[in-house]
């Protein structure tokens, strides 16, 4: 599988970003970089046994809610997970960056401070990084259009190809498996689970909830019979 020497490629466009010579260099190595980011997606896990499947869980808190009007990731939380099992040493957490003013509101939400991310290692930095803790894992998020939105529009940006990984939505799941919850916020689906709420707008502890929701309606799904994330998106499309 073509997934190291993509990383390889990554790891020379960082240091060509850390020497000032920027970006990639030729549309040959444009190419190849987009090549190297479909092949991740050969081994598909659309037929993986759901208790086998290995997932990241993760979330990420940003400035606001449109990267294409300035706003920006300021953290990255996730932690691995096999099948429903979480994999707590298995952790990534990372402060992100930024050269502005946070709004005080997302300050007050999240308790990032500018001082915090000043001197954070720069978004391209960390989104290596974290494309290595995810390897060949496939991406779990709850309500995921926010981290897809973000992470293609940073993939365009500072790599200059397409975000290819798969980004499950954990909706899928509770959906299918009690279908009168209709896009509920992560806190109230945790009180409903008798999940606590640990810190809540912080991008490891959202990742940490959202983990436990997906192993919990992950074994609720096996029971309705749906053994593969193939057999899940059947299901909801027959809802």
């Amino acid at each position: 599988m073509a997934f190291e020497p993509f990383m390889q490629l990554l790891r020379g466009i960082q240091g060509r970003r850390a020497q000032g010579i920027g970006g990639i260099q030729n549309s040959h190595q444009m190419a190849y970089l987009r090549h190297l980011q479909k092949e991740i997606n050969k081994e598909d896990a659309m037929h993986v046994p759901l208790n086998g499947l290995n997932v990241v869980v993760f979330d990420i808190e940003t400035t606001g809610f449109s990267p294409e009007k300035g706003d920006s990731i300021l953290s990255i939380g996730a932690i691995k997970m096999c099948g429903a099992k979480m994999l707590e040493e298995q952790e990534f957490y990372s402060l992100i960056q930024y050269d502005k003013e946070i709004p005080p509101n997302i300050v007050q939400l999240t308790g990032i401070t500018n001082e915090q991310v000043s001197t954070a290692p720069p978004l391209a930095d960390i989104l290596i990084k974290f494309f290595e803790f995810i390897g060949d894992s496939t991406l779990v998020a709850h309500h995921a259009t926010h981290e897809r939105t973000f992470m293609q529009f940073a993939s365009a940006k500072l790599f200059k190809t397409s975000f290819k990984h798969r980004i499950v939505d954990t909706s899928f799941l509770y959906k299918i498996v009690e279908p009168h919850f209709q896009n509920v916020a992560l806190e109230r689906l945790c009180e409903h689970n008798g999940i606590p709420i640990v810190d809540r707008h912080n991008a490891l502890g959202d990742a940490k909830m959202t983990a436990m929701l997906w192993s919990i309606y992950l074994e609720k799904s096996l029971k309705i019979g749906c053994e593969t994330l193939n057999d899940v998106y059947n299901y909801f499309a027959r809802m």
